[in-house]
Protein backbone atom coordinates (compact mmCIF):
# COMPACT_ATOMS: atom_id res chain seq x y z
CA UNK A 1 0.00 0.00 0.00
CA UNK A 2 1.07 3.59 -0.62
CA UNK A 3 3.41 4.90 2.04
CA UNK A 4 1.93 8.42 2.02
CA UNK A 5 -1.65 7.21 2.56
CA UNK A 6 -3.39 8.23 5.79
CA UNK A 7 -6.14 6.09 7.33
CA UNK A 8 -8.51 7.60 9.89
CA UNK A 9 -9.60 4.99 12.49
CA UNK A 10 -12.72 5.78 14.56
CA UNK A 11 -13.92 3.67 17.52
CA UNK A 12 -15.17 4.44 21.02
CA UNK A 13 -13.46 1.26 22.27
CA UNK A 14 -9.94 2.48 23.07
CA UNK A 15 -8.36 -0.99 23.00
CA UNK A 16 -9.84 -1.81 19.59
CA UNK A 17 -8.89 1.66 18.31
CA UNK A 18 -5.24 1.17 19.23
CA UNK A 19 -5.17 -2.40 17.91
CA UNK A 20 -6.55 -1.43 14.47
CA UNK A 21 -4.20 1.57 14.23
CA UNK A 22 -1.18 -0.70 14.94
CA UNK A 23 -2.25 -3.08 12.14
CA UNK A 24 -2.19 -0.26 9.59
CA UNK A 25 1.06 1.19 10.93
CA UNK A 26 2.78 -2.17 10.44
CA UNK A 27 1.64 -2.00 6.81
CA UNK A 28 3.46 1.32 6.44
CA UNK A 29 0.36 3.49 6.53
CA UNK A 30 0.03 6.79 8.34
CA UNK A 31 -2.86 6.70 10.84
CA UNK A 32 -5.05 9.17 12.69
CA UNK A 33 -7.34 8.02 15.51
CA UNK A 34 -10.58 9.40 16.92
CA UNK A 35 -12.53 8.10 19.92
CA UNK A 36 -15.90 9.20 18.54
CA UNK A 37 -17.81 10.65 15.63
CA UNK A 38 -17.45 14.32 16.55
CA UNK A 39 -13.67 14.03 16.93
CA UNK A 40 -13.52 12.26 13.56
CA UNK A 41 -15.34 15.12 11.82
CA UNK A 42 -12.51 17.49 12.72
CA UNK A 43 -9.86 15.06 11.46
CA UNK A 44 -11.76 14.54 8.20
CA UNK A 45 -10.90 18.11 7.25
CA UNK A 46 -7.27 17.06 6.79
CA UNK A 47 -6.57 16.63 3.06
CA UNK A 48 -4.20 13.68 3.58
CA UNK A 49 -6.99 11.39 4.84
CA UNK A 50 -7.78 8.83 2.11
CA UNK A 51 -9.81 6.15 3.91
CA UNK A 52 -11.86 6.17 7.11
CA UNK A 53 -12.38 2.94 9.07
CA UNK A 54 -15.15 3.49 11.61
CA UNK A 55 -17.14 1.48 14.10
CA UNK A 56 -20.83 1.43 13.28
CA UNK A 57 -22.29 1.51 16.80
CA UNK A 58 -20.98 4.49 18.80
CA UNK A 59 -22.63 6.87 21.25
CA UNK A 60 -23.46 10.35 19.96
CA UNK A 61 -22.62 10.56 16.28
CA UNK A 62 -22.68 6.89 15.22
CA UNK A 63 -21.09 5.28 12.17
CA UNK A 64 -24.04 5.95 9.86
CA UNK A 65 -24.23 9.60 10.87
CA UNK A 66 -20.47 9.92 10.43
CA UNK A 67 -20.76 8.31 7.00
CA UNK A 68 -23.35 10.88 5.89
CA UNK A 69 -21.14 13.69 7.20
CA UNK A 70 -18.11 12.28 5.38
CA UNK A 71 -20.08 11.99 2.12
CA UNK A 72 -20.96 15.68 2.40
CA UNK A 73 -17.56 16.94 3.59
CA UNK A 74 -15.14 14.64 1.81
CA UNK A 75 -16.80 12.60 -0.95
CA UNK A 76 -13.32 11.51 -2.08
CA UNK A 77 -12.71 9.61 1.21
CA UNK A 78 -13.70 5.92 1.11
CA UNK A 79 -15.42 4.57 4.23
CA UNK A 80 -15.05 1.03 5.65
CA UNK A 81 -17.38 0.07 8.51
CA UNK A 82 -16.58 -2.21 11.46
CA UNK A 83 -19.68 -3.95 12.80
CA UNK A 84 -20.83 -6.80 15.03
CA UNK A 85 -22.72 -9.76 13.52
CA UNK A 86 -26.02 -8.48 14.86
CA UNK A 87 -25.84 -5.24 12.86
CA UNK A 88 -24.86 -6.60 9.44
CA UNK A 89 -28.20 -5.51 8.00
CA UNK A 90 -27.52 -1.98 9.20
CA UNK A 91 -24.07 -2.11 7.60
CA UNK A 92 -25.60 -3.16 4.27
CA UNK A 93 -27.97 -0.19 4.50
CA UNK A 94 -24.94 2.03 5.15
CA UNK A 95 -23.26 0.72 2.00
CA UNK A 96 -26.29 1.85 0.05
CA UNK A 97 -25.58 5.31 1.43
CA UNK A 98 -22.02 5.28 0.11
CA UNK A 99 -19.85 3.13 2.39
CA UNK A 100 -17.30 1.11 0.41
CA UNK A 101 -17.30 -2.08 2.52
CA UNK A 102 -17.88 -3.50 5.99
CA UNK A 103 -16.04 -6.06 8.11
CA UNK A 104 -17.48 -7.94 11.06
CA UNK A 105 -16.12 -8.23 14.57
CA UNK A 106 -14.12 -9.93 15.89
CA UNK A 107 -11.82 -8.37 13.33
CA UNK A 108 -9.40 -10.46 11.28
CA UNK A 109 -6.15 -8.75 10.36
CA UNK A 110 -6.11 -9.91 6.72
CA UNK A 111 -9.76 -8.98 6.15
CA UNK A 112 -9.12 -5.51 7.55
CA UNK A 113 -6.04 -4.94 5.40
CA UNK A 114 -7.75 -6.31 2.28
CA UNK A 115 -10.79 -4.06 2.75
CA UNK A 116 -8.66 -0.94 3.13
CA UNK A 117 -6.42 -1.94 0.23
CA UNK A 118 -9.45 -2.36 -2.05
CA UNK A 119 -10.86 0.97 -0.86
CA UNK A 120 -7.56 2.67 -1.71
CA UNK A 121 -7.54 1.04 -5.15
CA UNK A 122 -11.05 2.33 -5.80
CA UNK A 123 -10.07 5.82 -4.69
CA UNK A 124 -7.03 5.74 -7.00
CA UNK A 125 -9.26 4.70 -9.92
CA UNK A 126 -11.70 7.52 -9.17
CA UNK A 127 -8.82 10.03 -9.04
CA UNK A 128 -7.40 8.69 -12.29
CA UNK A 129 -10.82 8.93 -13.92
CA UNK A 130 -11.24 12.50 -12.68
CA UNK A 131 -7.80 13.44 -14.00
CA UNK A 132 -8.62 11.84 -17.35
CA UNK A 133 -11.91 13.77 -17.61
CA UNK A 134 -10.05 16.98 -16.80
CA UNK A 135 -7.49 16.13 -19.45
CA UNK A 136 -10.22 15.44 -22.01
CA UNK A 137 -11.94 18.71 -21.10
CA UNK A 138 -8.62 20.53 -21.50
CA UNK A 139 -8.05 18.92 -24.90
CA UNK A 140 -11.61 19.83 -25.90
CA UNK A 141 -11.00 23.44 -24.89
CA UNK A 142 -7.87 23.44 -27.09
CA UNK A 143 -9.62 21.84 -30.04
CA UNK A 144 -9.32 23.61 -33.39
CA UNK A 145 -12.78 23.91 -34.94
CA UNK A 146 -13.56 24.38 -38.61
CA UNK A 147 -14.95 22.80 -41.78
CA UNK A 148 -14.37 25.54 -44.35
CA UNK A 149 -12.17 24.77 -47.37
CA UNK A 150 -9.52 27.23 -46.15
CA UNK A 151 -9.41 25.58 -42.72
CA UNK A 152 -9.43 22.05 -44.16
CA UNK A 153 -6.48 22.84 -46.45
CA UNK A 154 -4.51 24.20 -43.49
CA UNK A 155 -5.39 21.26 -41.24
CA UNK A 156 -4.56 18.63 -43.86
CA UNK A 157 -1.04 20.05 -44.07
CA UNK A 158 -0.83 20.05 -40.26
CA UNK A 159 -1.81 16.39 -40.07
CA UNK A 160 0.76 15.48 -42.71
CA UNK A 161 3.51 17.31 -40.82
CA UNK A 162 2.55 16.13 -37.32
CA UNK A 163 4.02 12.57 -37.38
CA UNK A 164 7.40 13.82 -38.66
CA UNK A 165 10.25 15.49 -36.79
CA UNK A 166 10.44 18.43 -39.22
CA UNK A 167 10.66 21.94 -37.83
CA UNK A 168 7.41 23.82 -38.52
CA UNK A 169 6.85 27.54 -38.97
CA UNK A 170 3.27 28.54 -38.10
CA UNK A 171 2.21 31.83 -39.66
CA UNK A 172 -0.98 33.75 -39.08
CA UNK A 173 -2.47 36.96 -37.81
CA UNK A 174 -2.84 37.59 -34.11
CA UNK A 175 -5.72 35.60 -32.63
CA UNK A 176 -5.88 32.90 -35.31
CA UNK A 177 -4.75 30.14 -32.94
CA UNK A 178 -1.05 29.61 -33.62
CA UNK A 179 -0.42 28.03 -30.22
CA UNK A 180 -3.40 25.72 -30.72
CA UNK A 181 -1.88 24.65 -34.04
CA UNK A 182 1.45 23.94 -32.32
CA UNK A 183 -0.32 21.85 -29.66
CA UNK A 184 -2.20 19.95 -32.38
CA UNK A 185 1.14 19.17 -34.05
CA UNK A 186 2.50 17.91 -30.73
CA UNK A 187 -0.55 15.82 -29.78
CA UNK A 188 -0.75 14.15 -33.20
CA UNK A 189 2.97 13.43 -33.39
CA UNK A 190 5.34 10.75 -32.11
CA UNK A 191 6.28 12.99 -29.15
CA UNK A 192 2.75 13.33 -27.78
CA UNK A 193 3.73 11.57 -24.53
CA UNK A 194 6.53 14.10 -23.96
CA UNK A 195 6.21 17.66 -22.65
CA UNK A 196 4.83 20.59 -24.62
CA UNK A 197 6.71 23.75 -23.61
CA UNK A 198 5.85 27.21 -24.95
CA UNK A 199 7.76 30.45 -24.61
CA UNK A 200 6.66 33.88 -25.85
CA UNK A 201 9.76 35.50 -27.29
CA UNK A 202 8.12 38.96 -27.26
CA UNK A 203 7.21 38.84 -23.57
CA UNK A 204 10.73 38.57 -22.12
CA UNK A 205 13.70 41.01 -22.27
CA UNK A 206 16.69 39.78 -24.27
CA UNK A 207 18.88 38.71 -21.32
CA UNK A 208 16.06 36.92 -19.53
CA UNK A 209 14.85 35.24 -22.74
CA UNK A 210 18.26 33.67 -23.41
CA UNK A 211 18.42 32.40 -19.82
CA UNK A 212 14.90 30.99 -20.16
CA UNK A 213 15.69 29.25 -23.43
CA UNK A 214 19.17 27.91 -22.78
CA UNK A 215 19.44 27.79 -18.98
CA UNK A 216 21.87 29.29 -16.48
CA UNK A 217 24.96 27.96 -14.71
CA UNK A 218 25.69 28.79 -11.08
CA UNK A 219 27.71 32.02 -10.83
CA UNK A 220 26.80 33.25 -14.33
CA UNK A 221 25.90 36.51 -12.62
CA UNK A 222 25.53 37.71 -9.04
CA UNK A 223 23.20 35.37 -7.19
CA UNK A 224 22.74 33.03 -10.16
CA UNK A 225 21.92 29.39 -9.40
CA UNK A 226 21.94 26.52 -11.87
CA UNK A 227 18.68 26.42 -13.81
CA UNK A 228 17.71 24.38 -16.84
CA UNK A 229 16.20 26.20 -19.80
CA UNK A 230 13.11 25.55 -21.86
CA UNK A 231 15.06 23.48 -24.39
CA UNK A 232 16.04 21.03 -21.65
CA UNK A 233 12.56 21.02 -20.12
CA UNK A 234 11.09 20.14 -23.52
CA UNK A 235 13.42 17.16 -23.97
CA UNK A 236 11.56 14.33 -25.68
CA UNK A 237 8.71 16.67 -26.56
CA UNK A 238 7.94 19.88 -28.42
CA UNK A 239 9.14 23.44 -27.88
CA UNK A 240 7.05 26.30 -29.24
CA UNK A 241 8.84 29.59 -29.86
CA UNK A 242 5.91 31.99 -30.15
CA UNK A 243 6.54 35.41 -31.73
CA UNK A 244 9.89 34.13 -33.02
CA UNK A 245 10.18 37.24 -35.20
CA UNK A 246 10.95 39.23 -32.04
CA UNK A 247 14.22 37.38 -31.29
CA UNK A 248 17.27 39.61 -30.92
CA UNK A 249 20.26 39.08 -33.28
CA UNK A 250 22.20 37.43 -30.43
CA UNK A 251 19.39 34.99 -29.64
CA UNK A 252 18.99 34.25 -33.36
CA UNK A 253 22.64 33.18 -33.58
CA UNK A 254 22.28 30.87 -30.57
CA UNK A 255 19.03 29.40 -31.88
CA UNK A 256 20.67 28.72 -35.25
CA UNK A 257 23.42 26.75 -33.49
CA UNK A 258 20.83 24.66 -31.64
CA UNK A 259 19.13 23.79 -34.91
CA UNK A 260 22.44 22.99 -36.62
CA UNK A 261 24.19 21.09 -33.82
CA UNK A 262 21.33 19.84 -31.61
CA UNK A 263 23.01 21.23 -28.50
CA UNK A 264 22.86 24.26 -26.23
CA UNK A 265 25.27 26.11 -23.98
CA UNK A 266 23.87 27.48 -20.72
CA UNK A 267 24.38 31.13 -19.83
CA UNK A 268 27.74 31.37 -18.06
CA UNK A 269 28.65 27.80 -18.97
CA UNK A 270 31.49 26.33 -21.02
CA UNK A 271 30.11 22.87 -21.75
CA UNK A 272 27.49 22.00 -24.31
CA UNK A 273 24.36 20.00 -23.53
CA UNK A 274 22.63 17.80 -26.12
CA UNK A 275 18.91 18.48 -26.54
CA UNK A 276 16.24 16.37 -28.20
CA UNK A 277 13.23 18.52 -29.05
CA UNK A 278 10.94 19.16 -31.94
CA UNK A 279 10.85 22.87 -32.64
CA UNK A 280 7.76 24.74 -33.73
CA UNK A 281 8.07 28.48 -34.35
CA UNK A 282 5.16 30.90 -34.72
CA UNK A 283 4.85 34.53 -35.73
CA UNK A 284 2.40 37.08 -37.10
CA UNK A 285 5.23 38.90 -38.89
CA UNK A 286 6.20 38.52 -42.54
CA UNK A 287 9.58 36.88 -41.98
CA UNK A 288 10.52 37.16 -45.66
CA UNK A 289 10.17 40.92 -45.33
CA UNK A 290 12.12 40.85 -42.05
CA UNK A 291 14.92 38.95 -43.81
CA UNK A 292 14.93 41.38 -46.77
CA UNK A 293 15.21 44.33 -44.38
CA UNK A 294 18.02 42.72 -42.37
CA UNK A 295 16.14 42.18 -39.11
CA UNK A 296 16.02 38.38 -39.30
CA UNK A 297 18.79 36.00 -40.32
CA UNK A 298 18.16 34.35 -43.67
CA UNK A 299 19.89 31.09 -42.66
CA UNK A 300 17.73 30.86 -39.53
CA UNK A 301 14.59 31.56 -41.55
CA UNK A 302 15.26 28.60 -43.83
CA UNK A 303 16.08 26.38 -40.84
CA UNK A 304 12.74 27.25 -39.23
CA UNK A 305 10.70 27.13 -42.41
CA UNK A 306 11.06 23.44 -43.27
CA UNK A 307 7.26 23.12 -43.24
CA UNK A 308 5.18 26.29 -43.42
CA UNK A 309 1.67 26.30 -41.95
CA UNK A 310 -0.42 29.37 -42.68
CA UNK A 311 -3.56 29.68 -40.55
CA UNK A 312 -6.24 31.55 -42.49
CA UNK A 313 -7.79 34.59 -40.80
CA UNK A 314 -11.41 34.24 -39.69
CA UNK A 315 -12.64 36.59 -42.43
CA UNK A 316 -11.33 34.03 -44.96
CA UNK A 317 -13.32 31.23 -43.35
CA UNK A 318 -16.69 32.81 -42.54
CA UNK A 319 -18.39 29.43 -42.98
CA UNK A 320 -16.73 28.38 -39.71
CA UNK A 321 -18.28 31.18 -37.64
CA UNK A 322 -21.46 29.20 -36.71
CA UNK A 323 -19.37 26.15 -35.74
CA UNK A 324 -16.98 28.22 -33.66
CA UNK A 325 -19.87 30.12 -32.08
CA UNK A 326 -21.54 26.88 -30.97
CA UNK A 327 -18.20 25.57 -29.63
CA UNK A 328 -17.54 28.70 -27.54
CA UNK A 329 -21.13 29.02 -26.32
CA UNK A 330 -21.03 25.49 -24.92
CA UNK A 331 -17.62 25.97 -23.36
CA UNK A 332 -18.44 29.25 -21.60
CA UNK A 333 -21.92 28.15 -20.55
CA UNK A 334 -20.27 25.22 -18.72
CA UNK A 335 -17.50 27.42 -17.32
CA UNK A 336 -19.90 30.04 -15.96
CA UNK A 337 -22.64 27.67 -14.82
CA UNK A 338 -25.13 28.99 -17.36
CA UNK A 339 -27.56 27.07 -19.59
CA UNK A 340 -26.58 26.69 -23.23
CA UNK A 341 -28.63 29.30 -25.10
CA UNK A 342 -28.81 29.42 -28.91
CA UNK A 343 -28.02 32.53 -30.92
CA UNK A 344 -30.98 34.45 -32.28
CA UNK A 345 -30.84 34.53 -36.13
CA UNK A 346 -30.15 38.29 -36.06
CA UNK A 347 -27.22 37.79 -33.69
CA UNK A 348 -25.76 34.99 -35.82
CA UNK A 349 -26.09 37.20 -38.91
CA UNK A 350 -24.07 39.93 -37.17
CA UNK A 351 -21.35 37.40 -36.27
CA UNK A 352 -21.16 36.17 -39.87
CA UNK A 353 -21.05 39.68 -41.33
CA UNK A 354 -18.44 41.12 -38.97
CA UNK A 355 -14.83 41.32 -40.22
CA UNK A 356 -13.16 39.94 -37.02
CA UNK A 357 -9.88 41.88 -37.03
CA UNK A 358 -9.00 40.04 -33.82
CA UNK A 359 -9.85 36.70 -35.46
CA UNK A 360 -10.95 33.65 -33.44
CA UNK A 361 -9.75 35.16 -30.16
CA UNK A 362 -12.05 38.17 -30.65
CA UNK A 363 -14.98 35.87 -31.47
CA UNK A 364 -14.27 33.81 -28.37
CA UNK A 365 -14.29 36.86 -26.09
CA UNK A 366 -17.45 38.22 -27.73
CA UNK A 367 -19.30 34.98 -27.06
CA UNK A 368 -18.08 34.67 -23.48
CA UNK A 369 -19.44 38.17 -22.90
CA UNK A 370 -22.76 37.18 -24.50
CA UNK A 371 -23.06 34.07 -22.29
CA UNK A 372 -22.43 36.12 -19.15
CA UNK A 373 -24.79 39.00 -20.01
CA UNK A 374 -27.66 37.14 -21.69
CA UNK A 375 -30.96 37.31 -19.74
CA UNK A 376 -33.31 35.79 -22.33
CA UNK A 377 -33.86 32.35 -23.85
CA UNK A 378 -31.68 33.20 -26.84
CA UNK A 379 -28.59 35.35 -27.26
CA UNK A 380 -29.69 38.63 -28.83
CA UNK A 381 -27.73 41.23 -30.81
CA UNK A 382 -27.71 43.41 -27.69
CA UNK A 383 -25.66 40.75 -25.87
CA UNK A 384 -22.82 41.16 -28.38
CA UNK A 385 -20.05 43.79 -28.08
CA UNK A 386 -20.73 47.15 -29.70
CA UNK A 387 -18.07 46.79 -32.46
CA UNK A 388 -19.78 43.57 -33.61
CA UNK A 389 -23.23 45.18 -33.58
CA UNK A 390 -22.08 48.25 -35.52
CA UNK A 391 -19.34 46.73 -37.67
CA UNK A 392 -21.25 43.92 -39.33
CA UNK A 393 -22.64 45.96 -42.19
CA UNK A 394 -19.24 47.39 -43.15
CA UNK A 395 -17.78 43.94 -43.84
CA UNK A 396 -20.92 42.27 -45.21
CA UNK A 397 -20.77 41.29 -48.86
CA UNK A 398 -16.96 40.96 -48.97
CA UNK A 399 -15.04 37.72 -49.42
CA UNK A 400 -11.34 37.20 -48.71
CA UNK A 401 -9.81 34.55 -50.97
CA UNK A 402 -6.22 33.38 -50.57
CA UNK A 403 -3.85 33.40 -53.54
CA UNK A 404 -3.75 29.90 -55.08
CA UNK A 405 -7.38 28.99 -54.29
CA UNK A 406 -8.71 26.72 -57.08
CA UNK A 407 -11.19 28.33 -59.44
CA UNK A 408 -13.99 25.88 -58.61
CA UNK A 409 -13.53 26.67 -54.91
CA UNK A 410 -13.73 30.42 -55.61
CA UNK A 411 -16.94 29.87 -57.55
CA UNK A 412 -18.45 27.73 -54.80
CA UNK A 413 -17.63 30.31 -52.12
CA UNK A 414 -18.99 33.23 -54.16
CA UNK A 415 -22.28 31.40 -54.76
CA UNK A 416 -22.53 30.36 -51.10
CA UNK A 417 -21.81 33.86 -49.79
CA UNK A 418 -24.21 35.46 -52.28
CA UNK A 419 -27.03 33.15 -51.18
CA UNK A 420 -26.27 33.77 -47.53
CA UNK A 421 -26.02 37.54 -47.97
CA UNK A 422 -29.28 37.81 -49.92
CA UNK A 423 -30.95 35.20 -47.68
Amino acid sequence: MAQDTTVLVVDDDQANLESVARIFQREGLQTLTAGGGQAAVELLRRPEVSVMVTDLMMPGLDGQGLLRTARAMRPDVEVVLMTAYGTVETAVDAMREGAYDFITKPLKRQSLIRAVQKALEKRALVEENRALRARLAEVGAREMVGQSPAFRAFFETLEQAAPTSATVLVLGESGTGKELAARALHERGARAAGPFVAVNCAALPEGILEAELFGVERGAYTGAVRKEGRFERASGGTLLLDEVGELSPSAQVKLLRVLQEGEIERLGGTQTVKVNVRLVAATNKDLRKEVAEGRFREDLYYRLNVVELHIPPLRARREDVPLLADHFLRRYAAKNGRPVRPLAPEALQLLEDYGWPGNVRELEHALERAVVLCRTDTLQPGDLPEPVRKGGASSAGHIVISVGTPMEEIERRVIHETLRHTR
